[in-house]
């Protein structure tokens, strides 16, 4: 990749140790010629990321959705380092961003391109999402009552608590904690997961790249909260279906040169096991 000449800092500043980690950050990317300027409010306002080569995120996986829709549209690349809990999405340690920043500045590293989804709640009212779109009652103590259709044809009608719209990336959040499969990254795919189905038979249904799905509110006089990245929320009180297909944007992700998605994914849900692979993958 090219060096990095211009760097937007984004930061959580309630998360312990953010702001120290940006201003060394940013003494190290001043030192090297690179133009940087910062932030600690999030979401971002359209247009903030114009004409800068990228974006550093300092905070959680919630700090770097709060950043992700204006980076897509922009096609600036996030660099996400981790003072939260997870940080799926924030990929970097403090620990290792400080020790590969010089490297990064160079240019060093590589770009994961991933999927958004596209929701429309009704004409004109249109937005992406990272993770995922939830619908769901907009009172909290009532079920759904939702009707799938992909590409026109009954998928099937649910009575639930909500039903979780994901991408791949965002497959390790709400999806998982629903009971949702874990999906690689580079698979551009839709899952969609009912929460709390009263059927014991309906479970995930993983729709292809280029569905296009829309969802109706089957309950008489009630009105769908349409929940994206769990920080937008969308009311649906019409008769029009709310409709979800995957988005062309695509979101530039910056990772390690040696990144590995599934070390990520055993390191942040604690898997274990007693086997110790001996053979490297190219002596196979």
């Amino acid at each position: 990749m090219n060096p990095l000449r211009s760097l937007a800092f984004v930061l959580n500043a309630e998360k312990p140790g953010a702001s120290e980690l940006a201003a060394e950050l940013i003494t190290v990317a001043r030192a090297a010629g690179v133009k940087c300027k910062r932030t600690t409010r999030f979401p971002i306002a359209r247009g903030w990321l114009k004409g800068f080569d990228a974006c550093c995120v300092i905070g959680g996986d919630g700090t770097l959705l709060g950043v992700a829709r204006e980076a897509a549209r922009a096609q600036v690349p996030v660099i996400g380092v981790n003072r939260g809990n997870l940080g799926f999405l924030t990929t970097f340690s403090a620990e290792e961003v400080r020790a590969q920043f010089p490297a990064l500045l160079r240019g060093e590293f590589q770009l994961s391109l991933r999927t958004l989804l596209a929701c429309s709640t009704r004409p004109g009212a249109h937005d992406v999402a990272l993770n995922d779109v939830l619908v769901k009652d907009q009172l909290n103590s009532k079920l759904a009552h939702l009707g799938v259709f992909a590409d026109g044809k009954l998928v099937t009608e649910y009575a639930c608590d909500g039903l979780i719209f994901s991408t791949p990336t965002g497959s390790t959040a709400y999806n998982l904690s629903a009971g949702g499969p874990l999906i690689h990254p580079d698979a551009e795919v839709i899952a969609m997961t009912p929460i709390c189905p009263h059927t014991l038979s309906n479970r995930s249904i993983i729709f292809r790249h280029d569905v296009r799905l829309r969802i109706y509110n089957r309950g008489p006089g009630s009105t769908l909260l349409v929940a994206m990245d769990g920080q937008r929320d969308h009311v649906s009180a019409t008769g029009a279906p709310i409709e979800i297909s995957i988005a062309p944007l695509r979101l530039p992700l910056v990772q390690r040169l040696d990144h590995a998605h599934f070390a990520v994914v055993r390191t942040k849900l604690h898997w274990s096991g007693g086997f110790v692979e001996k053979i490297s993958p190219t002596s196979q």
